[in-house]
């Protein structure tokens, strides 16, 4: 799944092909420092599920649909959801294969929703989205017609689940490599003076220890003039300029820093970036996050004090979450 000639292969005629030998040395380091343990089992996972062609698809919709029941024999289908159900947890989505209700922990398409509208049109556009996840957004992005989405991510099991959604979609114009935002050959990029035409980074800022240095490595992967759609988690609070939390904020141990809008913006502006307009601010609730049965781990109604909802676990405000559009000056 990872193997230099699988990557090269992949990235052959695409948009990215230019920078293919650095993509592909970035993945064998990546893969040589951190190989999953379990990637043989999931790689067989992969190998073993059903051959089903779909007679349409639809990515375009809140749930992306590939296939309808009747192109699955009923054999075949439960293979197919006992196979996907052996790759849990399902983060994101939702998806919908051949019939079968993948109904992930995050309602993703509540967030697509709040953008699609608000940013430049992904018509043909080369896109990278960052801490891509299982891919969800990846199928959106393709809905909303670019050219060629590309998709990084540290967690193998992520990539994994999107190379089982991707067994159904042949010749789909996308790739998802395996690498954090900071091993991506950034450089590469700036060297040819080439860039991709929109950056996408939701959920990562506050998980980065130099949230400075995020932005920074997003600004030099976008083209001249290219445009950064980024979701991060803030405060509403602007009396508060940042939260720090002490250990944990909402049970997760690597949130190092939650902004208030108005230091989100100044930060952007230092880093590089104009134009900056805010798209949405919600606060996430227990309808867009939660436990399933494709996800049975702890969720949002974990992390939330059972006797005020507008804190956490740990005292501090509810998760309250922005989305920017800004271009590279």
């Amino acid at each position: 799944m990872f193997a230099a000639p699988v990557l090269e292969h992949q990235l052959a005629g695409t948009p990215l092909e230019f920078i293919s030998r650095e993509l592909v040395e970035a993945t064998r380091q990546a893969m040589k420092d951190r190989r999953h343990g379990d990637l043989d089992s999931w790689q067989d996972i992969i190998d073993q599920l059903p051959d089903i062609s779909p007679s349409r698809v639809r990515l375009n919709e809140g749930w992306v649909c590939i296939g309808d029941p009747a192109d699955a024999a009923p054999d075949d289908r439960a293979r197919l959801k006992q196979s996907l159900l052996a790759l849990r947890p399902w983060r994101k989505g939702p998806f919908n294969l051949f019939g079968v209700e993948l109904d992930s922990e995050w309602r993703s398409d509540w967030k697509w929703a709040r953008l699609a509208g608000s940013i430049s049109p992904l018509k043909n556009r080369l896109v990278l989205d960052v801490g891509c996840g299982n891919g969800y957004y990846i199928c959106r992005m393709l809905g909303a017609r670019a050219g060629f989405v590309l998709g990084i991510d540290p967690s193998q099991l992520f990539v994994v689940q999107f190379h089982a959604i991707r067994r159904y979609l042949p010749g789909l114009p996308a790739a998802i490599l395996p690498l954090r935002c900071e091993e991506f050959p950034a450089e590469a990029l700036v060297q040819r003076k080439r860039g991709f035409d929109t950056v996408f980074s939701m959920g990562i800022l506050y998980h980065r220890r130099s949230p400075e240095r995020h932005l920074d490595e997003l600004r030099k992967c976008l083209g001249p003039d290219g445009e950064l759609v980024l979701e991060t988690l803030v405060l509403r609070d602007r009396d508060i300029t940042e939260l720090v939390p002490e250990k944990t904020y909402a049970k997760m141990p690597n949130v190092w820093a939650i902004p208030s809008l108005p230091k989100l913006i100044r930060d952007l502006g230092q880093a590089g970036f104009a134009d900056v307009t805010v798209i949405d601010l919600s606060q996430t609730t227990g309808n867009e996050q939660r436990k399933t049965p494709w996800m049975t781990f702890e969720s949002l109604e974990d992390f939330l004090d059972p006797l005020d909802r507008s804190r956490t676990i740990e005292g501090y405000p509810a998760p309250v979450r922005a989305i920017l559009r800004c271009t590279r000056r």
